[in-house]
C-alpha cells in the first residue's frame, strides 16, 4: 500500500482505533505486571491523579525492577567509556590493510569521533529517559522513545502507540496517540479545530502522530488533529535517521510487540503477593490482644477496661483469659515460603549480588562482569536492546553532529559503528584488555629469543595503549617531526664538540712545540762569552 491509498483510506486515528485490538492482549499483561511491581508505570484506562492505585504487599517486584533497570542503564550508556567503537569498512578496510603504518592514526581520529558522540549523549542528559524506558520494557515489555532535534528524549509507553511489523520483525508502522491544548497547535490548524463541531471547550485534543514505511530505506510521518493534517508535520525520514525507535524486551518471532522480563516470572510474583498479603493479615490478627471474662465471675469487665497501670481493683485472677490464635507454625510455614520465592526472585533479578560497588566510577571489570551475569541471566536480552537501542541511536546522532559540522563527515560506506555486547562491552577498553595480554605474552617470547624484540613497534603500541585509555596524545607523545629535529639538533651538537674537541687538541700539541722553537731561538741567538 503507497502513501497515497493509505492515505485516502484511513485516517491515523482510525488506524490507531484498527491496530488497537491487536495490542490488547499485551497491554492486558503488562498491566497485570506493572500492578505487582511498580503500579503508577502500567495504569488502568481513565486513571489520573485523582484515582487510587493498588499497593502491593510484597516490595520485592518493584526492588528487582529498579536493580534491573539500573544495571541495564549502565551497560547501555556507561558513564566512563563510549558503548561502541568505529571500524572502517569496504575498500577503505583494504586501503588501510595496504598501508598498515596509517592504522594507529585512523584509529586515534575514530577514537576522537567516538568521544565527541559520547560527550553529545552527555548534552542530551539521555540517562533519565532511558532509565524510564527501562522499566516500561522490564515490565510491559515494550516502549516507544522519540528524540528531537531540540530538547529531551521522549518516552511513549504502550499505552500510546501502537505498531505493525513483517515477519522478520522489522518495523512496518506507528500510530502514537498524545493529549495536546488547542493553544499549542498553528493558528490555522486551531481555527479548523475550533470549527469541528464535535470539539468541546477546555478539552484536550488528541494528537494522532502516524509513521509508516514507504521503501527498504524510507519513512513517512504525519501528524494530525481531528482528522486535520498538520502542514509543518509531513515529512519522510531515512531508515537509519528515524528519531523514533519501538523497542522490545523479549522478541517473539511472528508478533508485532514484545513480552516483558516481569511475565516470565509472573507466577513467583502472584504466589509472594498472596503469601505476603495472607502473613500481614495474619499478623495484625494475632497481634490483636482480646480478653475473655469468665460469665457471673467476681471480676468486672468494666473495672478491667477502665483500670490504668497499677490500679487496684477487686478480682480474681482465674475469671481472665487471653484471647489467642495459636497460629505461630502455620506463619512460620508462610514466613519460610515467602523466604524461598523473595530467594527465587532475588537471582532472577540480580539482587542476590553485589555486582557493582557503591562509588562514583565504576571500573572496566566491573562492568564487564555485569555484562556477563546479565547476559547469562537473562538470555541474551542485552544483546537484543543492543541492537534496537544502541545502533539506531548511534546512527541519528552521528548523522545529525556531521550535518551540524560538529565532527568530520566521512564517506559512506567507510566507516561503520559497531555495538559490543555481552562479556565484550566495553568497546575500546576491551581491546586494551586483549592489548595488555599480548604484551605479557611478547616479554615472555622475549625472555626465550630477545631477538624478537626487534619485531616490536613501540610508537604503534604508544599510540594504540592511548588509544584504549582514551587519552589524547597531542602534546604528549612527541611527533615523528620533533624525534628528528631532536636527532639532528643533538648531531649538530656533537659534531660541534668534537671540533672544539679537535681543535683543543691542536692547540694542546703546538704549545710544547712553539716553546721549543723559541728556546732555541733564544739559545741560538745568545752572545758567546769571547
Amino acid at each position: 500500500m503507497n502513501e497515497e491509498q493509505l492515505t485516502k483510506q484511513h485516517t491515523a486515528k482510525e488506524r490507531y482505533e484498527k491496530l488497537r485490538e491487536k495490542r490488547e492482549q499485551y497491554l492486558d499483561r503488562a498491566r497485570e505486571c506493572s500492578e505487582l511491581t511498580i503500579p503508577a508505570l502500567i495504569p488502568e484506562d481513565g486513571f489520573s491523579h485523582t484515582s487510587e492505585l493498588y499497593t502491593p504487599f510484597q516490595s520485592v517486584g518493584a526492588r528487582g525492577v529498579n536493580n534491573l533497570a539500573s544495571k541495564l542503564l549502565l551497560l547501555l550508556l556507561p558513564p566512563n567509556s563510549p558503548f561502541f567503537r568505529l571500524s572502517v569498512s569496504g575498500k577503505a578496510k583494504e586501503q588501510l590493510g595496504e598501508q598498515k603504518e596509517l592504522t594507529a592514526e585512523v584509529e586515534k581520529s575514530l577514537q576522537r569521533i567516538e568521544k565527541e558522540v559520547q560527550n553529545k549523549i552527555e548534552e542530551l542528559a539521555l540517562r533519565t529517559s532511558v532509565f524510564e524506558a527501562i522499566k516500561h520494557l522490564i515490565v510491559g515489555g515494550n516502549v516507544l522513545t522519540y528524540l528531537p532535534k531540540n530538547g529531551h528524549m521522549k518516552v511513549f509507553p504502550l499505552t500510546q502507540f501502537v505498531c505493525t511489523r513483517d515477519s522478520e520483525g522489522e518495523l512496518l508502522e506507528i500510530v502514537i496517540k498524545e493529549s495536546i491544548t488547542p493553544l499549542s497547535l498553528d493558528v490555522d490548524v486551531r481555527a479548523q479545530v475550533i470549527s469541528d463541531p464535535d470539539y468541546k471547550e477546555d478539552e484536550e485534543c488528541e494528537l494522532y502522530t502516524h509513521i509508516y514505511k514507504l521503501d527498504t530505506n524510507k519513512f513517512y510521518i504525519c501528524q494530525e488533529v481531528h482528522g486535520i493534517k498538520i502542514p509543518g508535520s509531513i515529512g519522510t525520514f531515512a531508515a537509519d535517521a528515524l528519531p523514533y525507535q519501538c523497542l522490545r524486551m523479549v522478541r517473539v518471532d511472528g508478533e508485532d510487540y514484545g513480552r516483558g522480563y516481569v511475565e516470565e516470572f509472573l507466577g513467583d510474583l502472584k504466589s509472594l503477593e498472596g503469601l505476603s498479603q495472607a502473613l500481614v493479615e495474619s499478623a495484625a490478627a494475632s497481634s490483636k490482644v482480646v480478653f475473655m471474662i469468665r460469665p457471673n465471675s467476681v471480676t468486672k469487665k468494666r473495672d478491667l477496661a477502665l483500670t490504668r497501670n497499677g490500679d487496684i481493683i477487686t478480682g480474681s485472677r482465674d475469671d481472665v483469659t487471653v484471647l489467642q490464635t495459636d497460629k505461630q507454625y502455620d506463619l512460620r510455614v508462610v514466613q519460610e515460603s515467602i523466604r524461598a520465592l523473595e530467594d527465587r526472585m532475588s537471582f532472577a533479578f540480580l539482587l542476590h549480588t553485589a555486582i557493582q560497588r557503591d562509588a562514583e566510577r565504576v571500573t572496566a571489570q566491573e562492568i564487564r562482569f555485569m555484562a556477563e551475569q546479565l547476559e547469562t541471566s537473562m538470555g541474551g536480552i542485552y544483546s537484543l536492546l543492543s541492537l534496537e537501542f544502541q545502533l539506531p541511536l548511534v546512527k541519528i546522532l552521528m548523522k545529525r553532529m556531521s550535518q551540524s559540522k560538529e565532527i568530520p563527515s566521512l564517506p559512506k560506506g567507510t566507516v561503520k559503528p559497531t555495538i559490543i555486547t555481552g562479556i565484550e562491552a566495553l568497546g575500546r577498553g576491551n581491546d586494551l584488555q586483549k592489548l595488555r595480554e599480548f604484551i605479557a605474552e611478547f616479554v615472555n617470547l622475549a625472555q626465550v629469543n630477545p631477538q624478537i624484540v626487534q619485531q616490536l613497534n613501540p610508537n604503534d603500541l604508544i599510540k594504540r595503549i592511548a588509544t584504549g585509555l582514551g587519552i589524547e596524545t597531542d602534546g604528549l607523545i612527541k611527533s615523528e617531526e620533533q624525534m628528528q629535529a631532536e636527532m639532528m639538533a643533538q648531531q649538530d651538537q656533537m659534531m660541534q664538540e668534537q671540533m672544539m674537541g679537535a681543535a683543543t687538541d691542536a692547540a694542546a700539541k703546538s704549545v710544547p712545540n712553539i716553546a721549543n722553537n723559541i728556546t732555541k731561538g733564544m739559545m741560538n741567538g745568545r752572545p758567546s762569552g769571547n
